[in-house]
C-alpha cells in the first residue's frame, strides 16, 4: 500500500494494501479502495464509494456517493480473467454511477476519457470505450462493447444496445433505446431512436460554420435516398470538400457490427 503524505484518508475508509492513493488525493468515510486501484493527482472518493478491480483513476477526477467503479463485469462469460478499467482526467462520476471493468473477449480494458461527466445512476459496461468531454445524463444505460465518441451527450433514461457506436458531438435525447450506430453531430430521439438530423446546438457551440452544417444537411438528404452505406461510398468516392462530411463518410465507412439509425 502507498499512500502519499499530502493525501487524506478517513479513518473509517478502508485501503487494501497494494492501492496507490496519490499526491493530495481525499476519501472519505467508509470508502472502500481496492488492492489494485490506482488513484492520480487530486482524486476525490466521496462517502460509501467503492473503487476496485485492476482500476486506474486519473488526476482531479471526483468519485461522488455510492458510486461502484472497476467492479466485475456484468457478463456470463466472464470467468475471473484479468481485465482493467482506465478512467481519464477530471471526471465527474456522480452518486450510484457503475462502471464495469473489461473482459477478455472484448479486449479486456473498459476505458473513460477526460472531462466526463456521469450523472447519477448512469451505467458503463464492460469494455466500453468512452472518449473525452462525453455526458451521459441520469440513468442512462451503455452495455458492452459500446463505443462512444468524443463530446456525444446521451440523455436521461436512455439505453444504448451493445456494440453500438456513437460518433463525435451526437446527442441522443432522453428515453431513447438506442439498437444502431448513430453518425457523428447527429440527434437521435424517439422510444426506438431515429436518426432526426443535426445536432444543431453543439455543432454551432463548437464554432461549426454555416456552410458546414448546410454541407451536413445536404449529406443527411442524399444518405437517407437509398442504402446508408452504399450512398455514403458514392459520396465518399465525390471527395467532399467539408471536414465533418468526411468525418461522417469515414465513420459510416469504418468497421463496425451494427447497421445505422438513419432517418424516418
Amino acid at each position: 500500500m502507498a499512500i502519499a503524505a499530502s493525501a487524506e484518508v478517513h479513518p473509517s475508509a478502508h485501503v487494501e494494501p497494494g492501492a496507490a492513493v496519490g499526491e493530495g488525493c481525499r476519501i472519505g468515510p467508509f470508502c472502500l479502495i481496492g488492492s489494485g486501484v490506482t488513484l492520480g493527482p487530486g482524486v476525490e472518493v466521496k462517502s460509501h464509494a467503492v473503487v476496485t478491480g485492476d482500476t486506474a483513476v486519473g488526476e482531479g477526477t471526483v468519485i461522488f456517493p455510492f458510486a461502484t467503479v472497476g467492479e466485475v463485469p456484468q457478463d456470463l462469460k466472464f470467468r475471473g480473467e484479468r481485465s482493467a478499467l482506465v478512467i481519464g482526467a477530471r471526471n465527474r462520476i456522480r452518486e450510484h454511477v457503475t462502471i464495469n471493468l473489461g473482459t477478455e473477449g472484448g479486449g479486456g480494458v473498459t476505458r473513460v476519457g477526460d472531462d466526463c461527466l456521469l450523472m447519477a445512476g448512469s451505467h458503463v459496461a464492460h469494455d466500453c470505450q468512452i472518449g473525452n468531454r462525453v455526458i451521459l445524463v441520469n440513468n442512462a444505460a451503455l452495455a458492452g462493447h459500446c463505443i462512444l465518441e468524443d463530446e456525444v451527450i446521451v440523455g436521461g433514461l436512455s439505453g444504448v444496445h451493445q456494440f453500438v457506436r456513437i460518433g463525435r458531438g451526437a446527442m441522443i435525447g432522453a428515453v431513447t433505446m438506442v439498437t444502431a450506430d448513430v453518425i457523428p453531430h447527429g440527434l437521435v430521439q424517439g422510444p426506438r431512436g431515429t436518426l432526426d438530423g443535426l445536432n444543431l446546438v453543439g455543432l454551432k457551440r463548437r464554432g461549426a460554420a454555416r456552410g458546414e452544417i448546410a454541407a451536413l444537411r445536404d449529406l443527411i438528404d442524399a444518405l437517407s435516398r437509398g442504402s446508408f452505406r452504399e450512398s455514403a461510398r458514392v459520396q465518399s468516392e465525390a471527395g467532399p470538400e467539408s471536414a465533418l462530411v468526411r468525418e461522417v463518410l469515414d465513420f459510416i465507412l469504418g468497421p463496425s457490427d451494427r447497421s445505422f439509425l438513419t432517418p424516418r
